[in-house]
């Protein structure tokens, strides 16, 4: 049986995205350029981290990953990516809005789960097999399966860049480890690019 991990890019700060997700702004209020460059830009240089990402049986992710919605489905609505997803797997969408599964090009289906973390994570595991499940974010996603002592790997891509974001001034991104309760990590490697640092953690 595999494993269950997730991959992260976060600022220095630890921010994985900013607040007022809308349409127009995936990430909200942030500057979304530095967290991602090291993917989309220099790909090249981190070429075994970037496969890695989609390299699931299965994923599961937050609705605010798949959707900037938040209340009852714009069926219109078929994610960010196009007709063709990266995922070529079943992915299993954390909402409280019912909806039919959503089959994509490439092997992508979309399954919106209103039962909850737990019955998430079982539907990715048998779909799975004996392949690993990815939590494909956001952060209050990745957050949710540290805290409840699901996540078995975590591949940290930290950037050389702090966001600016801060709660005290009314900034309410979305931020790796908030509400993770003290939690014990095995540092399995580190690598670095000019663009990005590679942390990877097991559970402690």
């Amino acid at each position: 049986m595999g494993i269950v991990t997730a991959d992260i890019s976060t600022t220095t700060d630890g921010f994985g995205a900013g607040p007022g997700q809308r349409l127009e702004r995936p990430f909200g209020d942030f500057d979304e350029g530095p967290l991602h460059g090291w993917m989309f830009d220099h790909g090249d240089d981190n070429r075994a981290e970037v496969d890695a990402i989609v390299d699931a049986g299965a994923f599961v992710m937050g609705r605010n990953m798949f959707s900037p919605g938040r209340g009852a489905w714009d069926l219109a609505w078929r994610g960010w990516w196009g007709e063709d997803p990266p995922y070529h797997a079943p992915v299993f969408v954390l909402t409280h809005h019912e909806r039919d599964p959503l089959p994509m090009e490439g092997g992508t289906t979309f399954h919106f789960v209103t039962e909850g973390l737990d019955v998430a994570l079982d539907r990715a595991r048998e779909a799975a097999g004996d392949r690993n499940v990815a939590i494909a974010g956001g952060a209050s996603t990745i957050n949710a399966v540290m805290a409840a002592g699901q996540l078995d790997e975590l591949r940290w891509h930290v950037v050389p860049h702090v966001s600016g974001l801060s709660a005290a001034d009314g900034h309410d991104g979305s931020r790796l480890f908030d509400g993770v309760p003290r939690t014990g990590l095995v540092p399995v490697s580190v690598r670095h690019t000019p663009h990005v640092t590679h942390l990877t953690y097991r559970r402690g």
